[in-house]
């Protein structure tokens, strides 16, 4: 339990102290964590954290992330932007794979293989 309370403090700290920071630097809650999560990985090797209990700890808190987006999202106001959601995010998706896909294309990867990374790569860029 200890080894779990000193684990979430670190990440919290890390957070606390990166999100800001990323924040007035004009570069964006999203990568102030990933900024934070880098920072920590040296500390998390010294020690010797069990990745696998640590994935489900970030879990736990992107399910979290997305019930407060849905808390604020108003059911009429997303009827609204329907169009504008399906058209603009699915063109943001489309184009994204396309782009991945034509450099890994570049470098002599099979098609499938440009697709899927073009694919990942453009879903991960959703999140942001």
């Amino acid at each position: 339990m200890t080894d779990f309370l000193v684990i979430a403090f670190s990440i919290l700290v890390a957070g606390v102290i990166a999100v800001p920071l990323a924040t007035r630097l004009r570069l964006g809650s999203v990568l102030g964590y990933l900024l934070a999560g880098m920072a920590l990985s040296p500390l998390l090797a010294i020690l010797e954290v069990d990745l696998e209990r640590l994935q489900i700890f970030a879990e736990f808190g992107v399910v979290m992330m997305l019930f407060l987006v849905g808390l604020e999202l108003e059911p009429k106001r997303l009827w609204d932007m329907r169009r504008r959601l399906i058209g603009m995010g699915g063109g943001q998706v489309v184009l994204t794979t396309l782009v991945i896909a034509a450099i890994a294309l570049i470098f002599d990867n099979d098609w499938r293989t440009a697709m899927t990374t073009g694919m990942v790569l453009a879903l991960s860029s959703t999140a942001s």
